[in-house]
């Protein structure tokens, strides 16, 4: 009876686990894209193919079927809805696209709502947050890296403002901003945005106006965020109204690698068009499933399209699906819909909309993706905790005559470099200034040496330029009037004049004063001013320091300087005592000791043996003393015998040569030489005293002794001119003077009853800032 009931129970539960176990036998998902572009018929050879060796593979799916169902939504957001609304009604478990960014933002709420992950890998607007859209998830790097890769390639050839051609677009809208504050945090700036209508509306005329604008700026490097049919006609354009010359740079985003891989060959019109222009592809590891897939490519196409990677990235898309439902299934999951009650409730209306489903697996479906980890023809898959791809990657291409060459690659790993990412992997990241390295670029114009990225446009501003309005010191820089107009003078502005002299061409500049004229002004505030845009350079006796080194950019310096002491100095009178003074009373005394302790010593090994050393005590005594000073002169009259009596006789008169000889140049050089003194010798004595120590206004050495020295800012006094230092150091109201080394020289010239103590404490110069 027990068998029996045992029996009985193993039945039923291998009855309930097959049933749980059961698989579908198709599962559907659908596919959303633009089947004329060239993103489109890419994807849809490669998603076909991923189709087909999905479901000719048994250890995927287990038998379940793959329907991939593909909508073509020809450019239009509405028929792209209209297609993702189809494939809600018909239990599709996952869409692939859409294809742009714009239908992204309105069917990531459908997908919210009925719980179906939407995976795109060319709507990557890096605006399409994961916590407000939890069901889209983006398959290749987003626009945010490919940005970041052309602000650091902006950066490596420095130059400091761009303008950006874009389409008025979610994605590439949201994409040039991106590059706007990547550009910002490396102290770049786009100064002017050309927005071009959504593509592919845009035509010949709306571009010649744009472009005809953007010719009238400044900066002639310009960034192109669009799509291939509106960047080609870009070119087309551009070429036309001569902006494809010398002097120019034009950076492409990944649209262009596309075509250049895709269309083969090109219109010879068409790649005239695009000469030095510098583009991004994103990179793909080589591997043997990759070239396999590559020479399989012929064959799946037709021949009617050339291969990008996005095709590798379609392929993949559809392999994480297919192995995330696999898993779905693996964890007891199941493929059903549900109609939410809300659903019903609006259905009464003709929309129908209660034919829509929940996926009641479409959260599990979700994590299963999210936690992919596998290898695809792309590489190593992988989802950081933001959902971004581990290591993105780009190569960075240039448009030559022939074709096209690969100068380098960029990583965000280790920014850019002439090595592929995947070896930089196994190295630590650098991505320091000197490690940043690209090939040779073909400009467009034909040349490579490298452009200049910007001319003094037709509508142009000359440069504003501050000037530091000052009271003191005006040998270096003041203000002066000429013919009852403010003119500026001085040193520093004499070596910037050279300096414009010297360049191959006019730059347009007006000095502007800085400060009110009763005292000198904040040098700080004065460099500050850069970084708020109210003037492009300062020329003037600026110092170069580090905390201003960090906000604004200086030129090799024009003149040394450092901080120094001045402090009043006394003269030193010459008296009967003068000869004393070349030793101190403790080296008198232990000149004097050593003397006597020479006698001694001879004496003792002597006396025994020499006969001159011998006789009454009073007569030895006087022999010592004798004997031990008329060495000082080399005079001693008495022999020694002992081998070490004359070791030490030795000795002790070469230490005499070198007593005798300090002793004459030290006398020599105070009777010959003005000696002067002070109880302060450098900044060691002030950091050790109490004294107060004077400053000018506007310098930066205030903040260098109070943060650097951490002196307090009550023992510090604000001096405004040489005069003040002057009264200041004679009153005894400082002690001393901190100021640069140019100043103090300048003062030292016309007050002579001071002097600089010890040596400059810091090193630096004067320079120009932009």
């Amino acid at each position: 009876m027990n068998l029996v009931w045992h029996v009985s129970i193993l039945v039923l539960y291998i009855g309930i686990f097959s049933e749980g176990a059961s698989r579908p036998d198709a599962v559907k998902v659908g596919a959303i894209f633009t089947f004329s572009t060239i993103n489109g018929k890419v994807s849809q050879i490669a998603i076909k193919a991923a189709e087909d060796d999905i479901n000719s593979d048994p250890s995927i799916l287990g038998g379940t079927k793959l329907s991939i169902l593909m909508h073509d939504s020809n450019f239009s957001g509405f028929l792209g809805i209209i297609g993702a609304l189809k494939f809600m009604e018909t239990d599709t478990v996952a869409i692939i696209g859409p294809q742009h960014s714009v239908m992204a933002h309105v069917l990531s709420h459908l997908a919210n709502e009925l719980h179906v992950p939407l995976l795109s890998f060319t709507a990557l607007d890096p605006t399409l947050s994961r916590l407000q859209y939890p069901y889209f998830i983006q398959t290749a790097p987003n626009d945010e890296f490919q940005m970041t890769a052309i602000a650091d390639m902006i950066s490596y050839f420095r130059w400091g403002e761009i303008v950006a051609v874009y389409s008025d677009d979610d994605q590439s809208r949201n994409g040039i901003t991106a590059l706007g504050d990547k550009l910002a945090e490396r102290r770049c700036k786009i100064t002017y945005k050309a927005a071009l209508p959504p593509d592919p509306k845009a035509t010949q005329s709306d571009i010649r106006d744009q472009l005809v604008k953007v010719q009238m700026m400044e900066a002639r490097v310009i960034v192109l965020h669009t799509y291939s049919k509106t960047g080609l006609l870009v070119f087309k354009e551009a070429q036309n109204l001569g902006m494809m010359d010398h002097g120019y740079v034009w950076i492409a985003s990944s649209w262009l690698s596309t075509v250049l891989d895709s269309v083969s060959p090109l219109p010879s019109k068409t790649a005239h068009s695009i000469q030095g222009v510098l583009t991004l592809r994103p990179h793909t590891p080589n591997s043997t499933r990759k070239s396999a897939f590559m020479s399989r490519w012929q064959k799946l196409s037709n021949n009617s399209i050339g291969f990008n990677p996005y095709g590798l990235y379609a392929y993949d898309t559809v392999w994480m699906i297919a192995r995330a439902v696999d898993l779905l299934l693996d964890q007891q999951g199941t493929i059903s819909f549900s109609n939410g009650s809300y659903l019903n409730h609006m259905g009464k209306g003709s929309l129908n909309l209660s034919a829509l489903s929940i996926f009641d697996g479409g959260k599990q479906l979700l994590d299963n993706i999210l936690r992919t980890n596998m290898t695809g023809l792309t590489g190593p898959i992988q989802f950081s905790p933001d959902r971004s791809p581990f290591h993105p990657s780009f190569d960075i291409l240039n448009v030559i005559e022939t074709g096209h060459r690969q100068i380098g690659y960029w990583s965000n790993y280790s920014g850019l470099s002439v090595v592929t990412p995947e070896t930089l992997y196994t190295r630590p990241p650098n991505r320091s200034s000197s490690s940043q390295q690209l090939d040779s670029v073909v400009w467009p114009g034909g040349t490579t040496e490298k452009p200049r990225g910007w001319v003094f446009a037709n509508n142009g501003r000359p440069l504003r330029i501050g000037v530091p309005n000052r009271v003191s010191y005006q040998d270096f820089v003041s203000r002066s009037r000429v013919n009852g107009t403010d003119t500026v003078q001085g040193y520093c502005i004499d070596v910037f004049l050279a300096a414009i002299k010297l360049l191959p061409y006019a730059v347009p500049y007006r000095f502007i004063l800085f400060g009110d004229g009763h005292k000198n002004p904040s040098y700080s505030e004065l460099v500050n001013m850069i970084t708020t845009n109210v003037f492009d350079a300062v020329v003037g006796d600026i110092a170069i320091v580090p905390n201003r080194t960090k906000i604004v950019d200086f030129t090799q310096p024009y003149i040394e300087s450092g901080l120094v002491v001045v402090a009043p100095v006394k003269k030193s009178n010459s008296s009967a005592w003068t000869f004393l003074r070349p030793f101190t009373p403790s080296m008198w005394a232990v000149t004097a000791a050593f003397f006597l302790i020479i006698g001694t010593v001879v004496w003792i090994l002597e006396h025994r043996i020499n006969d001159e050393f011998r006789g009454p005590p009073r007569k030895q005594i006087a022999t010592i003393l004798w004997f031990s000073f008329s060495t000082m002169f080399f005079a001693h009259r008495e022999n020694t015998v002992s081998t070490l009596g004359r070791v030490v006789i030795i000795i002790w008169l070469f230490v005499v040569l070198i007593i005798n000889s300090s002793y004459t140049a030290s006398l020599t050089s105070i009777l010959t030489v003005q000696q002067l003194s002070s109880p302060i010798t450098g900044i060691d004595s002030l950091l050790t005293s109490t004294e107060r120590i004077g400053f000018q206004v506007g310098s930066f050495a205030e903040n260098y002794l109070m943060e650097e020295l951490n002196i307090p800012k009550s023992r510090l006094v604000a001096l405004g001119s040489p005069e003040e230092y002057a009264v200041a150091l004679e009153n005894r109201t400082v002690a001393a003077v901190v100021d640069e080394e140019p100043y103090i020289e300048l003062f030292l010239s016309d007050h002579c009853k001071f002097k600089i103590r010890g040596q400059e404490f810091t090193k630096s110069g004067w320079g120009f800032v932009s």
